[in-house]
């Protein structure tokens, strides 16, 4: 037997859909009975009902100056706001501390014209000054039983800002998670990883975290050799030829340094080269390395060990 688990949403929707369209046509009614059904007993109703609190023709008749100048506040603010987020990218540069501050200022900018809106709009409908105050601290007091967590966000944004912990663009490790930091905001902070994906992590949750970018980065590269290879002639043809790879490997700041012998492994003999370079070109120039140390031993004939299995045969052991 089948059951057919989508017929009961779909039925939820059409109820949904019908209960929506019931309630508009009595609001429609209660607001235009008088004037689609003027003197009759049924317009009387519907006025005195529905009619009473919903009376928009009224209230738009009485109160049409007010709602201009709510209007006109909103669009003062908004106009304000732009103007102030146009101020703030244009004096503070892309990347670095300059970019992180004035993602912040923006933040604030946009939560203050919020606030000075619903100020201004409060007063333009009778609400006195001293009981928006009252009321913004009974808020504030609220908030801060309540929105706890919120706080301790804005506070761990505004410290990591100022303590100058980590800037945009900085490349950032947090426990097993590594991503470069895109933006700085008073309650988040958002990382990309080398996919591209954007983790989105509370100000308040970044605790030891380890700022990458403030030196340059080692890019290690470990090659192995057979240990039939002569090594003294290996190492003699790596460091002939650290400037030329170099060369072939701009992303380099500093090296490449050949480190000698990293490991006596099972099957091979491992040799270390690093290079120092940005943290954030790390990985480019690891495979640069690796593609011109592959080069250069193929060209030389060194021989690369892959994994091998000997198995050893007892001619002693008799047949079954």
């Amino acid at each position: 037997m089948k059951f057919n688990f989508k017929a009961k949403p779909k039925n939820e929707k059409a109820k949904i859909i019908i209960v929506a369209v019931v309630i508009l046509i009595c609001l429609f009614l209660g607001m235009f009975s008088s004037i689609i059904f003027p003197g009759t007993g049924f317009a009387n109703i519907m006025a005195n009902s529905v009619g009473k609190f919903f009376n928009l023709i009224n209230f738009f008749t009485n109160n049409y100056v007010t709602l201009l100048e709510s209007l006109a506040v909103v669009v003062f603010v908004w106009i304000l706001n732009k103007l102030m987020l146009i101020l703030v990218t244009i004096f503070t540069k892309k990347g670095g501390r300059s970019e992180t501050i004035g993602n912040l200022l923006k933040s604030v900018v946009k939560y203050l014209s919020v606030i000075i809106a619903v100020f201004l709009i409060l007063s333009a409908w009778g609400v006195q000054t001293p009981t928006l105050l009252a009321g913004a601290g009974i808020v504030g007091l609220a908030l801060s039983f309540g929105a706890q967590s919120l706080i301790e966000d804005v506070f761990s944004g505004l410290f990591i800002i100022f303590e100058k912990q980590f800037f945009v663009g900085d490349v950032i490790q947090i426990g097993d998670f590594r991503g470069m930091v895109r933006e700085i905001g008073l309650r988040i902070t958002k990382f990309e990883d080398n996919n591209g994906d954007i983790k989105i992590i509370n100000n308040s949750d970044i605790r030891g975290a380890i700022n990458t970018s403030n030196s340059l980065s080692p890019a290690i590269c470990d090659i192995s050799i057979s240990y039939s290879e002569d090594i003294v002639r290996v190492e003699e043809l790596i460091k002939k030829n650290l400037e030329n790879i170099k060369l072939k490997v701009p992303e380099i700041v500093e090296g490449p340094f050949y480190f000698g012998v990293e490991k006596l492994a099972d099957s091979c003999v491992v040799l270390r080269v690093v290079a120092r370079t940005e943290e954030i070109k790390k990985m480019r120039v690891l495979r640069g390395l690796n593609k011109e140390l592959k080069i250069l031993f193929d060209q030389n004939n060194v021989e690369i060990p892959f994994p091998q299995l000997v198995l050893h045969h007892d001619k002693s052991e008799k047949q079954e």
